[in-house]
């Protein structure tokens, strides 16, 4: 039995990391894996599997989390997380690598009851049937509470060792961990995007005008958002940091900057082609936000920050920027 072998969904969160441990207090070899998306990074999934000894895989399922962010079969939760349908996806996409890593079944951290829309009982059934191999599930935190999959019924686990934690309260997570003597413990996850308000905002807006791409949405975390038109979308940084984040991951998009003073830079995040009347509507708003702006000023633009052109751009107020703002 202690020959077997498990692939873990792992995000660095207390639940998923205790799922990882007590299948190796058993005696199983646990491999954690974290799928990365645009939607959640891996940096704290990283700090949690090293400072408990984990040798953590990170392998990127974009296209096909893109894909299903679309039209997920399950909906969306309060803003645009579609819990359900993605973790059925990344358990379908886990099964890919049982033989690559000579594994014979799956795990995760879910707990019955804990999320109200992804982890009910009906939830979890539906996760099963996207997954599409919901029989070689295992969740050792809920499984006393659960159907019996493959491994319990070839007696791969043995269900009396498993746990019957269920609802929202830490508690007994908690204690576990102390327990366990578990390091950077993390009551969530990586935190995923798709939850959050502001950025969920931006996002339907790139949905609603047929816009979902990666080159749109390496700018969704940053920035104030305006759209000048139906393919024209303008960023503007608010602080350095953010500065700094564009030049990281600019292109081959416009870039507009104030000639005479400091201040924030914009970025028309489009590769089509763009016409003057746009590149002052862009420059007028920009202005907007440079503190020390008289009414009319110079804006340089280019692109890649080769900033070779000018143009003479009228300061808009927040009134004549409202119409443009995505909130």
């Amino acid at each position: 039995m202690r020959e077997k072998k498990a692939l873990a969904l792992f995000s660095g969160g207390l639940d998923s990391l205790i799922a990882v441990k007590w299948m190796e207090k058993l005696g199983f070899e646990v491999i954690p894996i974290f799928f990365e998306t645009p939607f959640f990074s891996p940096e704290k999934a990283i700090r949690v599997a090293n400072a408990n000894n984990l040798k953590l895989k990170i392998i990127d399922i974009s296209q096909e989390h893109l894909q299903m962010l679309k039209a997920p079969r399950y909906g969306y939760g309060k803003h645009y997380n579609p819990c359900i349908d993605c973790h059925g996806l990344m358990f379908k996409i886990l099964n890919r690598y049982l033989e690559e890593f000579k594994a014979d079944f799956l795990i995760s951290g879910e707990v019955l009851n804990q999320r109200p829309m992804s982890q009910r009982y009906d939830a979890l059934n539906a996760v099963k049937k996207l997954s599409t191999v919901g029989d070689l599930i295992i969740r050792p935190l809920s499984q006393k509470r659960l159907p019996d999959t493959l491994p319990i019924r070839e007696a791969w686990v043995n269900k009396e060792d498993l746990l019957d934690i269920q609802g929202r309260s830490r508690t007994q997570q908690l204690k576990i961990a102390e327990e366990l003597n578990l390091k950077e413990v993390l009551n969530s996850g990586g935190g995923c995007l798709l939850t959050d308000k502001g950025f969920t905002t931006r996002l339907k807006e790139l949905i609603d005008k047929d816009q979902l791409d990666f080159d749109n949405i390496k700018y969704l975390k940053i920035g104030r958002h305006f759209r000048l038109n139906e393919k024209h979308k303008l960023v503007i940084n608010r602080h350095h940091s953010e500065m700094e984040y564009i030049k990281n991951i600019i292109s081959n998009e416009v870039v507009l900057k104030c000639l005479n003073i400091p201040g924030p830079i914009a970025v028309l995040n489009t590769t089509l082609p763009i016409s003057e009347e746009i590149i002052s509507l862009a420059g007028s708003i920009l202005l907007r936000y440079c503190p020390k702006a008289q009414d009319i000023e110079i804006v340089n633009y280019g692109k890649q920050f080769n900033l070779d052109f000018t143009i003479k751009c009228n300061r808009f107020t927040d009134t004549e920027i409202d119409p443009y703002r995505i909130n």
